[in-house]
């Protein structure tokens, strides 16, 4: 393992992490905070560390990601996608098990536009036929 940052890029509905990864001691820090104080859900905490987890890497890398658009979920979607894009980079080994728990796949779900003439993107008005 060499000495330098990976830089890598997660998307998730409208936010974008930029995430770079360097050997360390397991410190994950998101716009400047500790993942704990800024994603203040432990799920959503979880859910960022999930690749670390799945080839054992929790303790040995350093993390660092600017996130911005988009609310909690989305975020860590977009950081999660971004760590795992970087372990990636850093050992093409990692591919099959990030592969097999799908971290590398983008989640391409948007939300659908609200469409004229109804409530929402698909809810209509109550029909009435008298």
């Amino acid at each position: 393992m060499s000495d330098k940052r990976i830089y890598s890029t997660g998307r998730r509905k409208t936010s974008v992490a930029r995430v770079w990864l360097k050997p360390g001691s397991g410190n994950i820090t998101v716009n400047g905070l500790p993942v704990q104080d800024y994603f203040r859900r432990q799920t959503l905490v979880l859910q960022v560390k999930q690749p670390l987890e799945t080839i054992n890497a929790v303790q040995s890398l350093d993390i660092e990601a600017t996130v911005n658009g988009g609310g909690w979920s989305g975020q860590a979607g977009a950081v999660k996608l971004g760590i795992a894009r970087c372990l990636q980079k850093q050992n093409p080994n990692n591919t099959k098990p990030l592969r097999a728990e799908g971290f590398l796949t983008r989640d391409s779900r948007e939300v659908e536009r609200k469409k004229y003439g109804r409530k929402k993107a698909r809810k209509r008005f109550q029909f009435s036929k008298r």
